[in-house]
């Protein structure tokens, strides 16, 4: 699996364009971001919330991967650190996340979470 990130607003996931924020499971399977869980708490879908985060915790993985957007303005709250402090987590301007999602991804199993504007 490889991705892209050409331009704000847009991922590119083998080729397949998404316009929304997605999450990349390990077993390769995409699903659009479920933004609404942590902005109907906390009035924005720039902080990731324990609720939310639990959606995407089905599958084992090693690394979560965050991409916090072209400015990076999305971020893991401290609770929602706390259900992965067992994992390595990263959380990165998109752009980054998806080149170091690119270099891992051979290697480990990772957990993406990519918003793609701001």
């Amino acid at each position: 699996m490889r991705l892209e990130y050409p331009t704000f607003g847009k991922i590119v996931v083998d080729g397949k364009t998404y316009e929304h924020d997605i999450v990349v499971y390990p077993s390769g399977r995409i699903e659009k971001r479920k933004k609404w869980l942590s902005k109907g708490k906390h009035g924005t879908s720039h902080k990731l919330d324990p609720d939310e985060l639990k959606e995407y915790l089905a599958e084992e993985f090693d690394v979560l991967i965050v991409g916090t957007g072209y400015y990076g303005y999305l971020s893991l709250l401290p609770e929602s650190r706390g259900l992965v402090e067992d994992k390595e987590v990263y959380e990165l301007p998109t752009a980054e996340a998806v080149r170091l999602f690119n270099e891992l991804n051979e290697r480990r199993k990772i957990l993406g979470i990519f918003h793609v504007t701001c």
